[in-house]
């Protein structure tokens, strides 16, 4: 028979194919330091958005198969860069004068806009730790500006000192003339402004562990880059905390492959083996534009979690990170219900299958049951078909149809059909186009109302649905999507809809009758 961790080490699913390129780099000895460290970065220039969210939640993924496939400890290091100067104001915050007067500060020295906490990045970084606990994530929060103030990463500065001209041989070539003339791998803190100063290093003292500068008012000051008083350039920054803390694995978005290379070159040039690295794809609005946590276009964290539990959001991280995906509200009945689809058929799958199933990298091992009697796109069009505003008018065609489903019985369902009656009010029904039948679909309605009125059947989904399609081919429609997509215009003024005999059955059929006659007596399409 098979084991767990035989099946783990040869699954296909990429969080294992992942984990394995981790484990390559322990074959022949654990690591000195006792565990493996996964690291995921942010940056608290804007609030906290849902790609930050998705790092963490895919990172999560690859460590829980790493702990499948090795015994060897693990760590999750979620570190904000919050000790970069703020070089432009957030478009998406209040009070920007305010921010605009603490340009170039530290971003822990810019005054919160929000004013609930010490400084901008205290208050994202809360917001960000905030929403991470609400998942359960198993993380430890790392502050850049903790890092360099308590002497954390002062050895590997020392050494970035010493190495100081191969970490410029390394980014120079990288930059434009303007640029490479004046650049420097270490950023001092103005002793006098307590702005992050990009300014030439003049002089280096390695048996010191100083630097000297000029500041904007033309006096030289020596520093020591130990202590907090420098922080490094991005890239640099990056290589020298892979170094210091020995990174075994960090994921970052395409966007970012360059500095995946030259960061690379950096911990190599400080003595030390860079982390296994994914670039994976970024996310796109519904336009196709980046989305950007300083424009704050597309989907917001919060967004998602006010139409559809959080599980939904995690399966939708897991699809295909390789493959560019529009992150937009549309997207969110389609993850909700796949997302249920793969709880349903978990029980019943071999343990290969499992593994190579979404809800494991999800839930684990304690993957649960799912209670969604009804699909979330089918609450949809219920809300829809009965003009719903609560959750209460759902039920009451839920309770018909699943009579043993109640909202104690079945939460997840009642979240649902809450979710589904908000969704309803501010995406579908403002978009609500309905039309009138042409001929043949008048027939064609009046077919199919005649039928249902006298429906002797069982009120089953299944059956139903063959009464409708026998009624689509009695009258000719060819091809028969053409009579499917005339009920979701005609009815429920949509462009698509769901399997109509599910939601004759879920709606009812004097209902759906009823429905019919309203809209070839002209009353759905002149409202």
């Amino acid at each position: 028979m098979t084991s767990l961790r035989d099946e783990a080490l040869a699954s296909k699913a990429w969080p294992f194919e992942e984990a394995r390129r981790v484990l390559k780099r322990y074959e022949n000895a654990p690591p000195e330091k006792g565990y493996v460290l996964f690291q995921t970065g942010y940056g608290p220039s804007g609030l906290p958005h849902i790609g930050t969210f998705g790092e963490v939640a895919r990172t999560t993924m690859v460590r829980r198969a790493f702990q499948e496939i090795s015994d060897i400890p693990t760590r999750l290091i979620c570190f904000s860069d919050d000790m970069d100067g703020l070089r432009k104001v957030p478009g998406n915050v209040p009070n920007q004068e305010l921010l605009a007067e603490d340009l170039n500060l530290p971003l822990t020295r810019v005054r919160d806009p929000f004013g609930t906490h010490d400084g901008f990045a205290q208050h994202n970084n809360a917001r960000l730790c905030d929403f991470l606990d609400s998942f359960g994530f198993d993380y430890e929060f790392a502050s850049a500006t903790e890092y360099y103030t308590s002497g954390k990463l002062d050895e590997m500065l020392l050494v970035a000192l010493e190495r100081f001209e191969k970490i410029q041989d390394i980014m120079l070539p990288t930059l434009g003339p303007d640029r490479r003339a004046t650049y420097s791998c270490f950023l001092p803190i103005s002793p006098k402004t307590g702005h992050v100063l990009q300014v030439p290093t003049l002089e280096r003292n390695v048996a010191k562990g100083t630097i000297v500068y000029q500041e904007p008012d033309g006096e030289k000051v020596e520093i020591p880059v130990t202590g907090g008083h420098v922080k490094m350039q991005w890239k640099p920054d990056w290589a020298l905390r892979w170094a210091a803390l020995g990174v075994d694995y960090e994921m970052s978005g395409k966007d970012l492959i360059d500095s995946v290379t030259q960061s690379t070159k950096i911990c190599k040039a400080l003595g030390k083996t860079p982390p296994v690295t994914l670039s994976y794809e970024l996310f796109n609005d519904e336009n196709g534009q980046k989305i950007s946590k300083s424009k704050g276009n597309g989907l917001s964290m919060e967004d998602w979690l006010s139409y559809a539990a959080p599980e939904s959001l995690q399966y939708f991280m897991y699809l295909k990170p390789k493959t560019a995906k529009r992150l937009y509200f549309d997207v969110i009945p389609k993850a909700v219900d796949e997302y249920h689809q793969q709880l349903r058929a978990y029980p019943d799958q071999d343990l290969k299958a499992q593994l190579n199933n979404p809800v494991y990298h999800i839930h684990g091992h304690d993957v649960p049951a799912s209670d969604m009697v009804v699909t979330f796109s089918m609450l949809l069009n219920l809300a829809s078909a009965a003009s719903a505003h609560d959750k209460d008018t759902l039920w009451g065609f839920i309770g018909k149809y699943a009579p043993d489903a109640t909202p104690e019985t079945h939460p997840g369902l009642d979240e649902a059909a809450g979710f589904a009656v908000r969704y309803y009010e501010n995406f579908v029904k403002p978009a609500k186009t309905y039309r009138a039948p042409t001929d043949q679909e008048r027939a064609a309605l009046q077919d199919l109302a005649d039928r249902l009125r006298d429906w002797k059947g069982d009120v089953e989904a299944e059956a139903l649905q063959s009464e409708v399609f026998a009624v689509g081919k009695a009258h000719g429609f060819d091809p028969l999507r053409a009579w499917f997509s005339a009920i979701y215009e005609v009815l429920l003024g949509a462009s698509q809809g769901p399997r109509f005999g599910g939601f004759i059955a879920l709606y009812g059929v004097p209902e759906t009758v009823a429905l019919i006659d309203r809209a070839l007596a002209g009353e759905l399409a002149t409202d």
